[in-house]
């Protein structure tokens, strides 16, 4: 997938290093000239300009991106910055920070796919936030090793099987399960899986995409969300 991280400050530039992780490609659009420098030099592509105006976003082919994070400290320039990208058909994902009061929320939150808080989410969650979707990463073990919070799929290959039928690759486990609305926990071997139903697994970075196939399927339209090595912070 394309991505387009407008804001090269710790929530960009991590978010944009998971991604890229991952094997998607993105540009980063940042108007500070040492910040631009500083992701060029960590191997991104840059367009150097201000995010909120739409020739920049051009430059950084915005008609191609699946999906833009406006993640700048700045309210105005990623609300402008999301009604762009949303111009050009991209998933939009915009930061707010908390101390906004609730109507400036309720003021963008219809106009934007998502609205992210720094204080709250790290890396991962602003890269979870740019796919979307029925995979969550919710921590990190080690280096190679993720929990991830799946939503079984009416796509899914699974869909009807029986937690003691499903065989997942030799590097991931079932750490929990939920039926859809109830609280997570132990998985029993007779618990069934169905559409809208919660599973935790446990698993290796080389065997992500094994379990994304598994449990969502391949017409699902996912693109599975794998780790920040880089940690939580914002």
């Amino acid at each position: 997938m394309r991505f387009i991280v407008i804001g090269s400050g710790r929530v960009g530039l991590r978010t944009a290093r998971v991604l890229r992780e991952e094997g998607h490609d993105v540009t980063i659009v940042e108007r500070d000239a040492d910040r631009a420098d500083r992701a060029r030099a960590d191997g991104f592509s840059v367009v150097e300009g201000d995010g909120a105006r739409e020739e920049v976003l051009a430059k950084a082919a915005v008609e191609r991106a699946d999906a833009v994070g406006a993640l700048t400290g700045d309210l105005n320039v990623n609300f402008a910055a999301c009604m762009i990208a949303k111009h050009h058909g991209c998933r939009t994902v915009m930061r707010i920070d908390e101390d906004y009061r609730e109507e400036i929320y309720q003021k963008y939150a219809d106009e934007v796919d998502e609205i992210i808080y720094p204080e709250r989410l790290g890396a991962i969650g602003a890269k979870n936030a740019l796919l979307g979707g029925n995979i969550r990463a919710i921590a990190d073990i080690a280096e190679h090793l993720q929990v991830l919070l799946v939503t079984i799929t009416e796509e899914s290959p699974m869909r009807g099987y029986t937690l003691s039928e499903v065989e997942l690759p030799a590097n991931a486990r079932l750490l929990a399960f939920g039926k859809r609305g109830e609280p997570m926990g132990i998985p029993l071997p007779d618990d069934s899986l169905e559409e809208g139903d919660r599973v935790a697994v446990l698993a290796d970075f080389g065997v992500l995409d094994d379990v994304r196939q598994l449990l969502v399927g391949d017409d699902a339209g996912e693109t599975l969300a794998s780790a920040a090595r880089t940690g939580g912070g914002a």
